[in-house]
């Protein structure tokens, strides 16, 4: 606090706890003055409070006068009504500048030409005060504290309104984030008892190849053991006819009278048949090729096994992805009749008169949904049970609807075409696709960002086709087309929007 001159009795402004002069002063009930921390520390701890001076007991411990009505920028000091009298009566206080209650004086002076800074350098953006301006920002822009104080009180409001949106919507990512990160761990535990299906069912599999292969290799040594086994048993039978023959034949060995021996031999039974055994074998079986046969239908078994597991595990992720939609009747061709609750549709047979709308198909029977889709991923079931011509798939905003077009890609269209036994996606070529019986329900999936599109038959839970590195740069419309009414007199079955039913 700068000092001031002894003109005058340093006793109006000196604290005498302290015995210095006055900071941040305060007074008693009884009229003595203090500074603020003095009489706080002089009383802590003490059980009587009495005035340091006349010595005034007081209970319990007395509130302080603290107000101040004015600041002094001379004696850098706020006052109280009572320690302002002073500088309303001496004459040489009286010329001290007053001005209106001001904390940390001290702060508010220029360290330089100890002045108060009322002005602020828009060059330097810092406060000045009125020497400065004659001094080192001689030059530079200045102004009032109080207009910069508006401006910026302005801008601070700004933030203010700013700032609670900014956290709301940092509060709001973080629950996505989270809600990111919880889905993808319940999208990891159902990848991983998909999988663990499998892996269990590809080992059963395994297995089964196992005990095929061990009882092909039992069946071949079964059958050398039984050839064996013939061949023994009809060795042996002649074996025991020859053993026969010897004992009926050695008697006549020992005939001397021709007579005897020529009436004998002619009484003898004709010899036993025999096998000239010299060619035959028993030829060990061979099992060269019989565990590479073996692998070989493992390998097409398991192929086909993991690719319907796979396929199953794969329509059960993208189902989660269902999203609710309905048929717009803005977009259908005149001759297309909706249900009431917008899920069917089916050629009626005759052109309807409908008002003109930029939105409407009029070359192509063709009709989409209300809903469209930017970004993410979404899942929709059509069912097309008895139906022998039908598209079905995703198509962008821009699509030209009022003229003929050939659907593929590059005009806007992703889908899956039937027309009586073949089975297309429409492109440039079409890709022929292989035609399961009884295709009842088509499943479509789109992951946007990845640009992919993906159709499912639902009921065999099988894979159909996917359309992968598509670029998508506005709305997509799911999109159907049921077919001529009068092909082959049976096709005016609706195409049916249909909920996603998973099996457990």
């Amino acid at each position: 606090m700068a000092s001031v001159k002894r003109s005058w009795s340093e006793e109006d402004f000196s604290c005498s706890i302290c015995l210095g002069l006055f900071s941040s002063p305060v007074s008693t009930p009884c009229g003595h003055n203090f500074c603020s921390t003095c009489i706080n520390k002089f009383w802590d701890g003490k059980v009587r409070y009495k005035c340091p001076i006349c010595n005034k007991i007081f209970h319990p411990r007395p509130d302080l006068q603290l107000k101040a009505v004015k600041s002094c920028l001379v004696c850098f000091t706020s006052y109280c009504q009572t320690h302002l009298e002073p500088h309303q009566r001496v004459a040489q206080l009286k010329k001290h500048r007053l001005v209106e209650p001001m904390d940390h004086l001290e702060d508010r002076m220029c360290k330089k030409h100890n002045k108060l800074l009322e002005l602020f350098c828009k060059s330097e953006q810092e406060c000045v005060c009125h020497f400065c301006t004659e001094g080192d920002h001689r030059s530079h822009p200045v102004v009032p504290l109080k207009e910069v104080y508006k401006v910026k009180m302005a801008q601070l409001g700004k933030i203010e309104a700013e700032v609670p949106q900014m956290i709301q919507e940092r509060k709001l990512k973080i629950k996505e984030i989270k809600d990111t990160v919880e889905l993808s761990k319940k999208d990891a535990n159902r990848e991983i008892a998909d999988g663990v299906k499998v892996l269990i069912a590809l080992r059963r599999r395994v297995e089964k190849c196992s005990d095929d292969f061990k009882q092909t290799v039992k069946e071949k040594l079964k059958t050398t053991e039984k050839q064996a086994e013939d061949l023994i048993k009809e060795l042996e039978q002649e074996i025991e006819d020859l053993t026969n023959r010897s004992i009926e034949v050695k008697p006549l060995s020992h005939t001397k009278d021709p007579l005897h021996f020529l009436q004998a031999f002619r009484s003898l039974k004709d010899p036993p048949t025999t096998r000239d055994w010299t060619t035959v074998e028993v030829h060990p079986p061979s099992y060269v090729g019989t565990l590479r046969r073996s692998l070989d239908q493992l390998e097409e078994t398991l192929n086909m096994e993991m690719k319907k597991l796979c396929d199953a595990a794969e329509l059960k992720r993208v189902q989660q992805y269902e999203v609710d939609v309905t048929l717009d009747p803005d977009t259908a061709h005149p001759k297309l009749i909706l249900s009431e609750d917008g899920k069917q549709v089916h050629d009626g047979g005759s052109v309807k008169k409908l008002l003109d709308n930029p939105k409407r198909f009029t070359q192509h029977i063709y009709i989409l949904t209300r809903q469209n889709f930017s970004s993410g991923r979404f899942y929709f079931e059509v069912q097309v049970k008895d139906k022998t011509a039908w598209r079905i798939g995703v198509a962008r905003e821009s699509i030209d609807r009022k003229c003929q077009i050939i659907v593929t890609p590059e005009t806007g269209y992703w889908t899956l075409y039937l027309n009586k036994d073949e089975l297309l996606f429409n492109n440039n070529p079409a890709v022929r696709l292989p035609l399961r019986a009884e295709l009842q329900k088509v499943g479509v999936f789109v992951d946007y960002d990845e640009g992919v599109v993906s159709f499912y038959d639902v009921e065999a839970r099988v894979h159909i086709y996917s359309a992968t590195g598509c670029t998508f740069t506005e709305p997509l419309y799911p999109f159907l087309y049921p077919g001529l009414f009068n092909y082959q007199g049976i096709n005016s079955i609706p195409l049916i929007i249909s909920p996603v039913n998973q099996p457990d």
